[in-house]
């Protein structure tokens, strides 16, 4: 009785903070839903509308879980909603010809190659026309065609968007379906204008002014430091030489380029101290206006500017938002950084874009935040200033809030930054410490210095103190992330893993009571499920004619070329380097005339071939079979993949179990019927 008495005296200390669980409970149904094989019912979704406006109901009354449970149901139906609310026609099939559409966005592809996406799309001879399509251009490009709301023409090959390399890795199918992309394909003719004059939207001129002033950007500050600065004002990364962007990532520092809560946190926050300290500095107006709700609010109408400025991503966005809502309680009288602030910024943007939830810059950016809060709340309790008081400490305060900052945040993300892209940085902590501050006390105050002395011709030291931030962070990027051994690379975890993870973290974070540790047992469970997690013994690309087998070397691959961005993620996932010439040298295939042959297992063999006819023979009961130009299946035992198996089901995974029984995973499952799968 004492043990349950102690368990209802916590269960009522964590009454107190329900409102911190809203956005979890929120993000749990938003999760059901993007983990459900079917799209639910109509019928069913107004049912649980109805249960959740019932709950929300029963919550004013004091009682926590029905509210927690109504949050819940809310969140699969505000994902179902954003799903329809979407929608938009996917190409069927491919298509080889003529494409005609109007530009709306630039960027780069992973080759480097200039980006284009169209909208208001024509397709000569095709019924079904998407309403965007992303191509990349390698071939030659017309004048004024890489300008916002020109109409261009191409002949291109296009096709839907493709689904997974593997069983459970990102699907850009999704990513395409809420981002109203239909097609995605390339060209290497010449792409010309189709019209004279650009076609503008509201959009599109944003688009043409954000891309003018990164040319002006780029123009006052050449080279890589102005790329960099044209990235963080404009969002405009075009000109980031891939050199520059893979030592950022290899170092840690990548976050510096995106437009996210780092970059509006310290554009607002400088505009706030700034207006506040030049406000307060003249008596008579101290006196007579409330300085700090007018400082704040200018804070807010700066970050809005900043977020049309640079693109409206959802990063930024979601930046915006938590920026918002902290100096929205400093209008209203509330402190400005809790908890409760960041939970409320989190329900914002899951109502508003469920599917956030998803991504790395979600969960990253609300991850650090939230620690960094917690953190500093609970030193706050201990009165930590307190020991440290005098001018002479100014010094050790700042140097520890630095490091005690970059610490916090860089082991809240790293569990999302392992599993999304399968890399940690060994030195990232140190990179960060290095050159967070010249962003923070250098860059981001001179850019916005420029930005105001700009109109009156005077912005030039400005550009330069800007310019030598910069170039300081390249400089450690390049430092720090120039060897193989400064990343730390992680093998995948089974999706189940990282919601397992998160739920730990937030009990770690979110309770007020004893029930806290159970967090650290969360996380143990889901670090040990995550070590326990077996990668495929065999992976087969979609088109069959790559195989990946697992031995004591790592992943061997059977193709030096072909197939290249499947090699990347299988190797990557595997935690291996991404090389796929140095997997297609590892010995684990052998030729056996025009068969290919391999061992997955001490009781199954691989063979693969090219041949349109089958032998007898080649199909029994312990071998895989794969025959990517077979005209008709084979007589026998054996699993065999042919043409129709993979347009049917895509990549396939192969596991063998203790008990020796081979287990099939695919990309393409007949059972599963989501509007993106389609």
């Amino acid at each position: 009785m004492r043990g349950l008495d102690s368990f209802r005296a916590m269960l009522e200390i964590e009454r107190e903070g329900a409102m911190l669980w809203a956005p979890v409970a929120l993000g749990t149904g938003v999760g059901i839903y993007f983990s459900l094989p079917f799209e639910p019912a109509r019928l069913a979704l107004l049912g649980l509308g109805l249960l959740a406006a019932a709950g929300l109901w029963f919550a004013r009354a004091g009682r926590v879980g029905a509210g927690l449970a109504a949050m819940a149901l809310l969140g699969v139906v505000v994902s179902a909603l954003q799903t329809e609310r979407v929608r938009a026609p996917v190409l069927p099939g491919e298509l080889r010809g003529a494409v005609v559409g109007r530009v709306v966005a630039i960027d780069r592809s992973a080759s480097n190659a200039h980006r284009i996406t169209l909208d208001q799309v024509h397709l000569p001879g095709r019924g079904t026309v998407p309403e965007r399509v992303r191509v990349s251009l390698a071939g030659p490009v017309a004048d004024g065609v890489l300008e916002a709301g020109a109409r261009v023409m191409m002949r291109a090959w296009l096709s839907r968007p493709n689904p997974p390399v593997e069983p459970g890795d990102f699907d850009f199918r999704r990513h395409a379906w809420f981002a109203r992309i239909g097609a995605v394909g390339y060209t290497r003719d010449p792409v010309v204008l189709a019209a004279a004059q650009p076609v503008h939207s509201l959009g599109t001129r944003i688009l043409a002014l954000r891309l003018s002033l990164s040319r002006d950007i780029q123009a006052r500050l050449p080279g890589a430091e102005g790329a960099f600065a044209a990235a963080i004002l404009t969002g405009d990364r075009s000109a980031i030489d891939p050199r520059d962007m893979a030592a950022l990532r290899a170092s840690n520092l990548a976050h510096l380029l995106a437009i996210s809560g780092l970059h509006m946190g310290l554009l607002t926050g400088f505009v706030f101290a700034s207006l506040r300290m030049v406000l307060a500095s003249v008596p008579a107006l101290a006196v007579r206006l409330p300085v700090k709700k007018l400082a704040a609010a200018a804070g807010i109408l700066c970050g809005a500017f900043y977020l049309v400025l640079s693109g409206a991503t959802v990063a930024t966005e979601r930046a915006f938002i938590m920026a918002a809502v902290a100096l929205g309680a400093v209008l209203l009288d509330r402190p400005a950084i809790t908890l409760r602030a960041v939970a409320l910024a989190a329900l914002i943007v899951l109502l508003r874009n469920p599917v956030s939830l998803l991504g790395p810059g979600f969960q990253m950016s609300f991850a650090a935040t939230a620690g960094l809060v917690a953190v500093y709340g609970r030193l706050r309790r201990i009165q930590l200033r307190d020991w440290m008081r005098g001018r002479y400490w100014a010094p050790v305060r700042w140097a520890a809030a630095l490091a005690l900052t970059s610490g916090v945040a860089g082991l809240a993300t790293a569990p999302f930054s392992a599993f999304h892209f399968n890399a940690i940085s060994r030195l990232g902590y140190l990179a960060n410490l290095a050159a967070v501050p010249a962003m923070g006390f250098l860059v981001m105050p001179a850019a916005v210095v420029a930005g105001v002395l700009a109109p009156f011709g005077a912005e030039g030291p400005a550009m330069v103190a800007m310019g030598l931030g910069i170039s300081h962070i390249l400089s450690v990027a390049h430092s720090i992330g120039a060897s193989e051994w400064s990343v730390i690379r992680v093998p995948a975890a089974t999706p189940a893993t990282l919601p397992l993870i998160a739920l730990g973290a937030c009990v770690l974070v979110l309770a007020r009571s004893r029930l806290a540790v159970s967090g650290l047992l969360l996380l143990a469970a889901g670090g040990f499920a995550w070590w326990a997690t077996p990668r495929p013994a065999l992976l087969v690309s979609a088109d069959g004619r790559m195989l990946g087998l697992l031995g004591e070397e790592g992943r061997a691959l059977s193709a030096a070329r072909g197939n290249g961005f499947a090699a990347k993620i299988w190797l990557e996932n595997d935690g291996s380097r991404p090389d796929q010439r140095e997997a297609f040298s590892r010995a684990a295939f052998r030729e056996d005339g025009p068969i290919l042959r391999g061992k997955l297992d001490a009781a199954f063999e691989v063979a693969w071939t090219r041949q349109k006819e089958l032998g007898a023979g080649m199909c029994v009961s312990d071998v895989v079979l794969i025959a990517p130009a077979a005209e008709s299946r084979p007589i026998g035992e054996c699993v065999y993949l042919g043409p129709a198996e993979l347009k049917e089901r895509g990549a396939h995974a192969f596991r063998v179990q203790r008990d020796g029984t081979l287990v099939v995973d695919t990309v393409l499952n007949p059972n599963t019927s989501r509007p993106w799968g389609h």
